[in-house]
């Protein structure tokens, strides 16, 4: 949670530098949204660009993925962002460079000047706010199957399963679904039982005579 939050700081500072960068001096005290941005491909003139067609477009789409990074939760937005940025004012130094002849760094407002600093900067922040994030937290589906106890009576749709393992069931033949009683199990009724008559000697019938005899 912490990492998202210092990573989505991190990348829209990142974005806001990038899109803030063409209002400021690129080259020689020429602002970027001067540049045209098909002059990317076609090379670097002195005509004056409009802002809507300015190398702020692609920083601006760069500035709106960065958002919908940061909504999601998307390192991989985040970086592509970052990338888009970076690879669009290394091309624009490489056709000033092919212009000019060289590039110069002076502190006399003359060479490159802050706005590319922005640019470059608001890049390597959204790469870096990528790296920082932790993203989505992955949720694994698990079968409630799995967590749902066994029922131990039976329901309505049969008799209770049998947890021992095939072959052990101690069952003369397999019948499929038919229940299955526990070897300790008492039956349901008790046997009836059947009475015996138990001869019985009576002093007073059986006399000593009939005993002998």
């Amino acid at each position: 949670m912490i990492r998202n939050v210092v990573g989505s700081i991190l990348a829209l500072a990142g974005a806001t530098a990038a899109v803030w960068s063409p209002f400021r001096a690129w080259y020689d005290g020429r602002h970027g949204r001067d540049y045209a941005i098909d002059e990317l491909f076609t090379g670097i003139t002195d005509a004056r660009a409009e802002v809507i067609g300015s190398i702020l477009l692609p920083f601006a789409f760069a500035a709106l993925v960065t958002v919908v990074g940061v909504v999601l939760r998307s390192r991989l937005l985040v970086a592509l962002a970052g990338l888009v940025v970076l690879g669009f004012t290394v091309f624009w130094m490489v056709r000033v460079g092919q212009a000019e002849g060289s590039l110069v760094v002076s502190g006399d407002g003359r060479g490159l000047g802050d706005g590319v600093a922005n640019a470059v900067g608001g890049g390597f922040l959204l790469l870096l706010g990528a790296l920082v994030m932790s993203g989505r937290s992955r949720t694994w589906r698990v079968d409630r199957r799995d967590h749902e106890p066994r029922p131990t009576h039976p329901t309505l749709d049969g008799p209770p399963p049998d947890d021992r393992p095939p072959g052990e069931t101690g069952d003369v033949t397999d019948v499929g679904d038919a229940p299955r009683r526990h070897p300790q199990a008492s039956p349901p009724y008790a046997a009836p039982t059947q009475p015996f008559d138990v001869p019985v000697w009576d002093p007073d019938r059986d006399g000593p005579g009939r005993q002998q005899r």
